[in-house]
């Protein structure tokens, strides 16, 4: 039995799941923000030509995520000198659960654009949040590693309480042996966004089958704030978007395609 205190242990090109990876609704299947900040991981691994930021990273989650072994495949789609596409698969026993794509664009220092696009954040800063009540966070292994405070709203509680804004920190790793990158952070964040922003009872399930996340910069500091809302059609179809900060101020946009059911 693995006793990493991790949420994977990577051993060559196979991430081993632990508990830790577990969602709130089945202790089998693994939290979004798991599969996520792993293929973050895998992107800041792969080497490029020159200087680059992740400036998008587009994660199609094709299947739920089991705990259990997975294979990472990797390829750059398209090299260059000012932007690289790179792929990667995540498969479970032989079948691809999670596709995604990222976009890097060479990292150039203009020291004249400083704080031309920088906005302050708008919301309560962690110090002046409210934190998440202990027995919502301990609902899963995936959460139980995360640090969150409430700062508009109130993201936990089992009334659905609409557009909301959160901080989150991770405390836990997430590949065994390797720091917490502040792109591994914002895509733990970002796959929050139904969460936090919820607009439906516990008679629905609103699962995202995608992630997308559009970024000016990296964040700095532990903590990442997501202010997020839900828009949901009556077909069963709808997104949940959030703006994504540091304690700096805004630096990016996540967007989930969500799957509206009756329970």
């Amino acid at each position: 039995m693995m006793t990493v205190d991790a949420v994977f242990d990577v051993k060559g090109n196979v991430a081993h799941s632990t508990a830790y990876a577990a969602g709130p609704w089945d202790p089998s299947m693994q939290h979004g923000g798991a599969p996520s900040a792993l293929v973050a991981w895998v992107v800041e691994n792969i080497p490029t030509a020159a200087p680059m930021q992740v400036a998008r990273m587009t994660i199609d989650l094709l299947r739920p995520v089991p705990i259990a072994p997975l294979e990472i495949r990797s390829e750059v789609v398209r090299e260059g000198k000012k932007i690289q596409l790179c792929a990667v698969s995540l498969l479970a026993g032989g079948k691809e659960c999670v596709r995604a794509s990222a976009l890097k664009i060479r990292a150039t220092e203009y020291p004249e654009l400083n704080g031309v696009t920088e906005a302050p954040v708008s919301i309560p800063s962690p110090a002046e949040s409210s934190p998440l009540d202990e027995i919502v966070r301990r609902s899963s292994g995936f959460i139980s590693g995360l640090e969150v405070k409430n700062a508009v709203g109130n993201f936990g509680l089992l009334s659905a309480g609409g557009p909301a804004a959160c901080w989150f920190r991770a405390i836990r790793p997430i590949v065994g042996g390797e720091a917490n990158t502040p792109l591994m952070r914002a895509a733990m964040t970002s796959d929050f966004c139904n969460g936090v922003s919820s607009v439906l009872d516990q008679g629905w399930t609103f699962l995202n089958g995608d992630l997308s996340i559009n970024f000016a910069r990296m964040p700095v500091g532990e903590w990442i704030a997501l202010d997020a809302e839900t828009w949901i059609d009556e077909r069963g179809v709808g997104i949940a978007a959030g703006k994504l900060a540091d304690e700096r101020g805004y630096f990016g946009r996540a967007i989930q395609s969500l799957v509206v059911e009756k329970r």
